[in-house]
């Protein structure tokens, strides 16, 4: 078992490499290197003696990462460049069909399953493919060229707190006391008792 790469070897990322837990200070699942991009050899070492791990210094992220012999590739092979990620959100750009049916309504959103790459030399800029999984529908292998990025989901607006209803106080001081200026005004305390005995 001998290594591919040595030392100071440009390589470039076949595969995104996600943080299984070892690496410090971002959760489990986080993606820490994104595939495509190249970094240099720093170290060469092996796991369970049947497998080799390059630790690479991927320059643009500043991150050290241990990388599988597979993942790998050397940095100036053809590489094909894809828009999208396994796990990303996509939405048709047509509607998709088969047989003169169609399966997949223009614009519905999917998730990538997989990114299937061809060989770069088979094309002057290689070919991408994506394993889609719609709402309601098998698996899709869709070209690249059939999706756009998914919209965003809509925020719903933020709603204004509710005003508490304040009386005016000109108006509560209206209705609570008594007009002494209009003599047919009655004043509850200043009812004479027998008077209104008298009126019964």
């Amino acid at each position: 078992m001998r290594p591919r790469f040595d030392y100071g070897d440009e390589v470039r990322l076949l595969r995104n490499v996600r943080n299984d837990g070892t690496y410090p200070g971002e959760p489990t699942g986080a993606l820490l290197i994104r595939r495509g991009r190249t970094g240099f050899v720093r170290d060469v070492g092996t796991f369970l003696q049947d497998q080799i791990i390059y630790t690479v210094h991927f320059l643009d992220d500043d991150r050290l990462v241990g990388c599988r012999d597979e993942e790998l590739q050397p940095a100036a092979d053809p590489w094909t460049p894809s828009r999208f990620e396994t796990r990303d959100k996509v939405a048709a750009r047509l509607a998709l069909g088969r047989g003169g049916r169609v399966l997949v309504e223009q614009g519905r959103v999917g998730d990538v399953v997989r990114v299937l790459r061809s060989p770069a030399e088979t094309e002057p800029f290689g070919e991408v493919a994506y394993q889609v999984q719609f709402p309601g529908c098998s698996l899709l292998q869709v070209p690249e060229s059939a999706l756009d990025p998914a919209p965003a989901p809509a925020q719903a607006p933020a709603q204004a707190p509710a005003t508490p209803t304040v009386s005016d106080p000109a108006t509560a001081a209206t209705t609570t006391t008594p007009d002494t200026t209009n003599p047919d005004a009655i004043n509850p305390d200043a009812i004479n008792p027998e008077q209104t005995e008298q009126s019964l």
